[in-house]
């Protein structure tokens, strides 16, 4: 397998669910200004859309979108156990990764993030953060992991929640969801994760300061 990702973005989770399961992959490092991986290749050749993640399977298929390529990955390797087998328990699964891909990727913080997004727009964005952000505490208060055990939707959270001090949302208003978040980020495949895409991060805003 081949992941094309971008340091510290939501790639990050499926690389998080690739060391949980132990799978064999390459990571492809790509810009996302220029649109081009590392290796010289054009991304949009290869995802129209230049975001990541994007995974090319074995076999050869290409997958984009968080959930589709965490689903996969899961699936490709349930020894791993890192998605329910119910169904009301595979519905509450999807629940979250939706939950997690609406309102808090794209709803939140990719316009907080976004130096172009206009003020009116991070207003409206902050707006919706208690709303969202309280939902997550409650269920969080009682909780180690939004389901049952650490399954790919923690995955991804711990990969969006990590934007929150570089958009002005401290996480420390919501204290089970800070308390959720420093816990997962103990976890062995998280810690490795994190510490590699954070490195790569830095290396990477150190080219763009100096061109």
């Amino acid at each position: 397998m081949e992941l094309f990702f971008s340091p510290m973005a939501c790639s990050l989770a499926s690389r998080i669910v690739i060391y949980e399961t132990g799978a064999d992959a390459t990571f492809t490092e790509v810009d996302t200004r220029s649109k081009r991986s590392h290796d010289g290749r054009d991304f949009r050749a290869i995802a129209p859309m230049g975001q990541v993640p994007v995974l090319r399977t074995d076999d050869g298929l290409l997958l984009s979108e968080n959930a589709a390529v965490l689903q996969y990955l899961a699936d490709r390797h349930p020894a791993a156990q890192l998605q329910p087998e119910g169904i009301d328990e595979r519905a509450q699964l999807r629940q979250w990764l939706g939950f997690i891909g609406t309102e808090l990727h794209k709803a939140v913080f990719v316009p907080l993030l976004d130096p172009r997004a206009a003020p009116e727009v991070k207003a409206y964005a902050r707006e919706k953060t208690d709303l969202r952000l309280g939902l997550l505490q409650s269920h969080l208060a009682q909780r180690e992991h939004l389901l049952e055990r650490f399954s790919i939707a923690d995955a991804y959270l711990t990969a969006v929640l990590n934007w929150a001090p570089y958009s002005g949302v401290s996480l420390a208003d919501w204290p089970p969801v800070q308390q959720y978040h420093q816990r997962m980020l103990q976890r062995p495949s998280i810690a490795r994760a994190v510490g590699e895409e954070f490195a790569l991060y830095r290396q990477e805003q150190a080219r763009r300061a100096s061109s």
